[in-house]
């Protein structure tokens, strides 16, 4: 039973209100078909909205089942539209952009009915109204009799209780309107039906109660129906929800009637995505150019720590901090001004490291951290590997490779000595052109390709390095004695001394690789070169006969392999020359002290094996000497005289471990220096954390001699780099960041101008029983629609457009694939800016969910 108690419906005016509905009470039973009619204006749509909770009363009742709805909120209005009411349009009121089909499943999906169940119940509404064959059609494709049949099947598919038909014929022909009547009087055998109607004749006929009213008031009812006892209803009704699906899918069908206007929002709405995705394609392709060159920096520039170890930092501050003296200003007089003082003053702050104990706790459990993060660990030794070419392109023949002896011919040795005092080990072998291998397979790999045979097996295996060209510097060349050394030597002393301006020397040369696969060169152990005379050992090195002796019975040491660093590598523009593998190291080691000389040494460490003295600091005399070796020296010829006093002097200074040292041994336990390699910038940082926690450690057990320290001048300059890359990307980014809210402000717009044109479906969707709430997600959903789409749009741009700027790029730079965007990124841009879309959105949202229903359902 549907009562009507007292209604009042007033409407507020610029003036003040009018009075559609002036306390109306009416009663209707559960089942008949009643007819209002009425002039125009005279409150028939008003009391039918009232009824079918579209618009509320301003006073009075509406009893439903035995319950007031005094109380109800909007989510009870919205369950009772759903559940409880069918409406039946005038104007159809059809989603337009929807199938029939989905027109007529709606109203189900808003209570939550399975798909399957949907549209069982869906095509046995189309059934009944005749249109069960054509589901699949839009509604623009449909006749107006056909179109107020699916308005009907919508409005019974959810079985409501009472059905409200609102000028159902007003706008079809008598033949068609006949039909909708028939249709409704046998709908009204098993539920109530209410239709409002100017057709007095329709109304008569097909009727079983007709009201008429009058400014708001009934003035007739053909048959009133008594007041019955009121029973609460205590049915319980699930209230309505649409799902985000439907919301989509809803949204989704009317953007595709509007592909072109879609189109072009979504790719307005892409530009600023477009702006930072191309911004963060070329930060990290160059990101990515600068880790790789950090990573083959790795290689070439590892945490080197020295046993001697100069703080560069501090010798660079001091010249730096030559013009910053302050407060000072010029007098009559000329000052001296304080720089050598401090250059010297840093340079005596050269700091000793014990490699030993670090070598220790790196090989130990407690240093198994940097075995785990560091890509290498290689020692070296303070040794000389000395090698010969018997076989070179000069004079005599015999040319030294190792140590190069080619600056000390050409008279720049002490300057080379002097850059020795200055720079770490790795930097200051420039000038040498026989060189250790990796012992590392990972380093031997990241480093260098094979261009011919192989990469050494044994410590008397040596590989010869060319460049990318397969060329060798000439350097290199009369380094090795494979270009004539006295020739240079010759056409640069005529350069020295003015006899010439040019360079003579050093027409272009070539070798087969198999020439240079079969050349070999000498091993000379350094305990070799000494002899012992009158109870020490002289030097043999300066006496050419004895020297070439000392050679030819040294051993060979085969060229097995051509290389070249790979491409990326630091080293990649090489100046050539020869490695070794680390195994002849230890080799040399082994074999050093199987000598006579060092074994004698070993054995007397107070006394200088050179001299036959003590250790001492103070220069030779002869009044030192014994009388048994004063007696000794009487004996000697001239030259061998002069040979032994220099031999006595140039030891003077000498001391046990530098005696070692010049004999070529080495405790492997005492590296001379020790480096770590790296796999990016970051671990090399975790690295000199790790070390400055050991440093700590030794510090907290008062070992403090045992603290370290080294020097990174590489790492600080490229990780400059990517700070300055970094920066000019973020502020970049933060003006193309403007464009993106610009795009996201417009998406916002765009939506505002859909909820204009949307009104009607609004509407519809209210009576339906959609709350608020689901109109709310309709628009928001549109706005996730076209900020996903424009997201897309803007990645896709941006990828396509990488193309030709990677290939400009490529062209002037020779770096390759300078933009890339990294998935990460893409995912970021389409996901802020699916944040910016329906934040924007949100008000547009917020408004169409307020629409008031019986005005959005007028709206055309």
């Amino acid at each position: 039973m549907l009562q009507c108690r007292h209604l009042i419906k007033d409407y507020i005016t610029g003036d003040g209100f009018v009075r559609a509905i002036n306390d109306l009470s009416v009663n209707f039973r559960d089942n008949e078909f009643v007819s209002i009619l009425g002039p125009s204006g005279c409150g028939k749509t008003t009391l039918l909205n009232i009824i079918g909770g579209l618009d509320n009363y301003t006073s009075g009742d509406l009893i439903i089942n035995g319950k007031s709805t005094k109380k109800y909120t909007d989510k009870d209005w919205d369950t009772y539209r759903n559940h409880r009411i069918g409406f039946v349009f005038q104007s159809y009121n059809l989603i337009m952009h929807q199938s029939v089909l989905s027109n007529v499943e709606l109203a189900l999906t808003l209570t939550g009915v399975s798909k399957e169940e949907r549209r069982k119940r869906a095509l046995e509404a189309l059934e009944k109204v005749g249109l069960k064959d054509q589901v699949d059609k839009k509604p623009t494709q449909m006749s107006g009799g056909q179109m107020q049949r699916v308005a009907i099947a919508r409005a019974i598919v959810n079985n409501p209780d009472i059905l409200l038909a609102d000028e159902p014929t007003g706008a079809l022909d008598s033949k068609t309107s006949v039909q909708i009547m028939d249709l409704l009087k046998e709908i009204a055998k098993d539920r109530l039906v209410i239709m409002v109607t100017h057709n007095p004749e329709l109304a008569q006929t097909y009727s079983t109660r007709i009201i008429k009213l009058k400014d708001g008031q009934i003035i007739s009812d053909s048959d009133p129906a008594d007041q019955e006892d009121e029973k609460d209803d205590k049915t319980a009704m699930k209230k309505p929800s649409m799902s985000f699906w439907t919301a989509f899918q809803l949204s989704l069908n009317n953007l595709m009637t509007k592909k072109a206007r879609t189109f072009l929002t979504a790719f307005a709405g892409s530009i600023g995505i477009i702006g930072i995705g191309l911004i963060m394609s070329l930060s990290n392709g160059v990101q990515n150019y600068i880790n790789s060159v950090e990573n083959d920096t790795m290689a070439s520039y590892p945490i080197s720590i020295e046993d001697n170890s100069l703080d560069m930092s501090v010798l660079m501050s001091a010249m730096m901090d030559m013009d910053k003296e302050e407060g000072k200003e010029p007098g009559d007089t000329i000052r001296s001004k304080n720089f050598a003082n401090k250059i010297i003053q840093s340079i005596s702050q050269t700091e000793t490291n014990n490699l030993s104990a670090f070598k220790t706790y790196l090989e130990s459990s407690e240093g198994k951290e940097f075995q785990d993060l560091a890509k290498a660990i290689e020692y070296k030794y303070n040794t000389n590997v000395l090698v010969y070419n018997d076989q070179a392109l000069s004079e005599n023949s015999l040319v030294q490779v190792s140590p190069n002896g080619l600056m000390d011919r050409l008279g720049m040795g002490s300057m080379m000595q002097m850059r020795s005092q200055f720079m770490p080990s790795d930097i200051n072998g420039g000038n040498e052109v026989w060189l250790p291998l990796p012992k590392s397979k990972t380093l031997l790999d990241e480093e260098y390709d094979v261009v011919d045979g192989r990469m050494p097996s044994k410590y008397n295996e040596v590989v010869l390095e060319v460049d990318q060209n397969n060329e060798i510097t000439d350097y290199a060349l009369y380094s090795l004695g494979l270009m004539d050394q006295d020739e240079l030597v010759k056409n640069y002393e005529d350069i020295v001394n003015g006899k010439t301006k040019e360079l003579q020397a050093g027409e272009n040369v070539s070798y087969t690789k198999e020439e240079l696969l079969n050349k070999t060169f000498k091993l000379v152990l350094n305990p070799s070169l000494y002899e012992k005379k009158n109870g020490v050992w002289v030097d043999q090195s300066e006496n050419e006969e004895a020297l070439k002796k000392i050679v030819a019975n040294g051993e060979d040491i085969h060229i097995v392999g051509i290389v070249k660093p790979k491409e990326k590598t630091v080293n990649s523009q090489s100046m050539g020359g020869i490695y070794y593998d680390p195994s002849l190291i230890d080799y040399i080691n082994e074999k050093n002290n199987s000598f006579e000389i060092v074994k004698e040494q070993k054995a007397h460490k107070d006394i200088n094996v050179f001299t036959g003295q003590a250790f001492s600091d103070s220069s030779f005399s002869i009044d030192d000497l014994s009388d048994e070796q004063k007696m000794m020296l009487a004996q000697l010829s001239e030259s061998e005289l002069m040979e032994y006093m220099s031999t006595m002097n140039a030891n003077t200074n000498a001391s046990y471990d530098s005696n070692l040292l010049k004999l070529g041994v080495f405790d492997p336990n005492t590296p001379s220096s020790i480096n770590i390699y790296a796999s990016s910038f970051e671990d090399k940082e975790t690295l000199g954390d790790m070390i400055t926690q050991y440093n700590e450690l030794q510090e907290v057990e008062g070992k403090d001699e045992n603290v370290i320290s080294y020097n990174d001048m590489i790492g600080v300059m490229l990780s400059g780099v990517s700070d300055v890359i970094n920066m000019i990307s973020y502020v970049l980014i933060g003006f193309v960041s403007v464009s993106l809210i610009v795009s996201s402000i417009m998406i916002g717009i765009i939506t505002y101008i859909s909820v204009l044109e949307r009104k009607k479906e609004i509407g519809i969707l209210r009576a339906m029983g959609a709350s608020k709430k689901d109109v709310s997600h309709v628009f928001n959903a549109e706005t996730f629609i076209i900020g996903l789409i424009s997201g897309l749009f803007g990645i896709l741009f941006t990828i396509v457009l990488n193309i030709p700027i990677s290939l400009i790029v490529e062209h002037f730079t020779q770096v390759e694939h300078i933009a890339s965007l990294p998935w990460q990124g893409g995912l970021f841009l389409v996901l802020i800016n699916l944040a910016l879309t329906m934040l924007a959105g949100l008000i547009p949202a917020r408004m169409a969910s307020k629409k008031d229903p019986v005005e959005a359902l007028r709206s055309e």
